[in-house]
């Protein structure tokens, strides 16, 4: 079955890197310089990003400004192939389409050179291994699955890496950017921030990658990279989990929390907000006595409970009714975040204005918040201690 699925696996790879050409008598290159010119970097971020998010809209209007920038059809191509390792077969494959459509909209494009051919005495899984260790600035193995530490070594910066086409600073541009078009890869994609870095990607041009993707309207992604290289720089922030925008510091609640969560107001007239909780974090125990309201969770898992009842747990896709007048609180899991939607309704006519008036207040207006939370009619109560929260089991 092993040899099976090895065979499987290196044959699709086999397939998507002939799509993309044979050799041709290229000179060699500096592998740590980045290629690309200040626009084409940009449009070869965007590029990627659509290509994991698997937008196929989206990104056909990416491919059309990547030839206006001066991509070549066979550097597209190379960026598409290479991501089927780290976004997938499915996306790769389906990009690669969307790149041929788009060529045969386009009839007449650049094609551009291809890769030169490989040195006779060519060790895949020597010169991955040199350039894995090079990204990751130290030796790698991944002992606990060994056939996985080949293909990575062997396949991926062996063979892949191995063509000149693309530099490694080309290809970690790619990677970053791809990644940050992911939810639930930090760690991957902090890795990769530092193998760019390795790589010969400046800091300049590393922090140009968010800032393409954010003048592409892809403002969760560029957050994503953003706190990526943040963190690899020792400056960490917090991002959003999802694709909800994160907010900020829920203070002027502070107290009636334990552990940090984030609030972010999605709309002003209906009072829909996004509600972010770090792991452990939860509301004390409390009655909205004026209105209805609705939980919906978006990302991560957490907790709902009323006084009495079994918790409920909240997954993406649970939504939440709370009667007016029930006792109850929410929060993260012990191991995850969790955002939900959060809104109001059956609400009684002075609630919905104290609601919006408690939102716009600054933190330096703290000390007037239980007071309109009191007018408000939400009563807020005890928290809920360790004891109770352990016993989830989670």
């Amino acid at each position: 079955m092993k040899k099976y699925f090895a065979t499987a696996f290196l044959a699709l790879a086999t397939c998507v890197m002939v799509a993309c050409g044979g050799k041709t008598n290229q000179t060699d290159k500096d592998m740590t310089t980045l290629t690309f010119n200040e626009r084409q970097a940009a449009a070869m971020a965007v590029i990627a990003c659509h290509e994991a998010r698997g937008d196929q809209s989206s990104l056909t209007g990416a491919i059309h400004e990547g030839f206006e920038a001066g991509l070549t059809a066979n550097q597209m191509k190379e960026a598409l192939s290479q991501l089927y390792a780290y976004t997938g077969f499915p996306r790769s494959l389906n990009a690669l389409g969307t790149l041929k459509n788009v060529m045969e909209q386009r009839g007449d494009v650049e094609k551009g050179p291809e890769s030169s051919p490989l040195s006779s005495g060519y060790d895949a899984l020597k010169q991955g291994t040199e350039v894995q260790a090079k990204l990751s600035g130290q030796p790698f193995n991944y002992d606990f699955c060994p056939a996985e530490d080949y293909y990575l070594k062997a396949h991926l910066f062996g063979d892949i890496f191995a063509r000149d086409l693309l530099t490694y600073a080309d290809r970690e541009l790619v990677t970053v950017s791809a990644l940050s078009g992911l939810e639930g890869v930090m760690p991957q994609l902090q890795a990769h921030v530092r193998g760019a870095l390795n790589m010969g990607v400046t800091d300049e041009q590393l922090a140009a990658i968010p800032e393409a993707l954010k003048a592409a309207g892809l403002e969760a992604e560029a957050s994503r990279c953003q706190a990526a290289i943040a963190a690899v720089k020792g400056q960490p922030q917090v991002v959003s989990p999802s694709s909800f925008p994160l907010g900020q510091p829920n203070d002027a609640y502070a107290k009636y929390f334990i552990g940090q969560s984030y609030l972010a107001v999605l709309d002003t007239v209906s009072g829909l907000c996004n509600v972010t909780f770090e792991p452990c974090c939860r509301n004390n125990w409390h009655i909205h006595h004026a209105a209805e309201q609705h939980l919906v969770c978006v990302s991560g898992r957490g907790w709902y409970q009323e006084w009495g009842k079994e918790p409920v747990e909240l997954k993406p896709g649970t939504v939440v009714t709370v009667p007016a007048g029930t006792k109850h609180w929410h929060g993260a899991a012990a191991d995850s975040w969790m955002q939900h939607l959060a809104y109001y309704t059956d609400q009684k006519a002075t609630y919905r204005t104290e609601l919006m008036e408690q939102r716009e207040q600054s933190d330096a207006r703290i000390n007037s918040a239980e007071s309109r939370q009191k007018s408000s009619e939400t009563q807020w109560l005890e928290p809920v201690d360790d004891e109770q929260y352990n016993a989830l089991g989670h």
